[in-house]
């Protein structure tokens, strides 16, 4: 039987460029899903895999999800109570945060404990610029450093795979044990997390080639 695999559409992602790389990993692992892009609650709630994607600022993102009706007591439901996989994806992985500081102070759905913080600028003379030249957003291809090479969300990933990634905030969680990798751009900053049946990735899987088709592949499969 297929798996029912739900790409979230609240007007915020990739949705094109998601569904695409799911149904190219299927396809290549010869894995049969059924790949639905929704704002249904109802759709939701039968899902097998869940995805969410993020592309913008935390509050919007968070507002867009929140203007769905029912669509967030559906994904508490299918994620939290029935603990079906889900995955994250860039503000889609800090969306699961408790609070965001982009402009502001937010709230967010609260499944991971922790708080999405800016990734610091310096200087007055170029205050978009890191120490090293690094831009803020921090936009483009950055080495995976890999801290739970055990994890099968990891399988066939090594330290030094590029991810790609554009965000200026990243995820902070509580507990550095939820922490599958990072990345290093003025310091280290949350590259994968998980807990329990939760994922989420900075990185944009979908844009990441033949790695990312690897993760998407390693989510298809996870069995938390």
């Amino acid at each position: 039987m297929a798996q029912r695999v739900v790409i979230i559409d609240y007007g915020s992602g990739n949705l094109r460029s998601a569904a695409k790389s799911f149904e190219r990993a299927a396809r290549e692992q010869s894995s049969t899903i059924e790949l639905l892009v929704t704002s249904s609650a109802r759709d939701v709630a039968a899902a097998d895999r869940v995805v969410l994607p993020g592309v913008g600022a935390f509050a919007a993102c968070y507002q867009g999800l929140r203007a769905q009706p029912d669509l967030v007591e559906a994904l508490e439901e299918i994620v939290i109570r029935r603990a079906r996989p889900f995955l994250g994806i860039c503000v889609g992985m800090q969306l699961m945060a408790t609070t965001s500081e982009e402009q502001g102070s937010h709230r967010g759905l609260g499944w991971i404990a922790g708080n999405v913080v800016a990734i610091e600028a310096s200087g007055e003379e170029q205050p978009n610029e890191l120490p090293g030249g690094r831009r803020v957003p921090h936009m483009g291809w950055n080495d995976l450093e890999i801290r739970r090479p055990d994890h099968p969300l990891l399988t066939g990933l090594k330290d030094g795979d590029n991810f790609y990634f554009v965000h200026g905030y990243a995820l902070q969680p509580n507990d550095p044990a939820a922490i599958l990798a990072t990345t290093s751009y003025g310091g280290h900053i949350t590259a994968v997390i998980c807990r329990d049946n939760m994922a989420g990735t900075q990185f944009h899987p979908e844009k990441s080639q033949t790695l990312g088709l690897r993760m998407i592949t390693n989510f298809l499969e996870w069995r938390p």
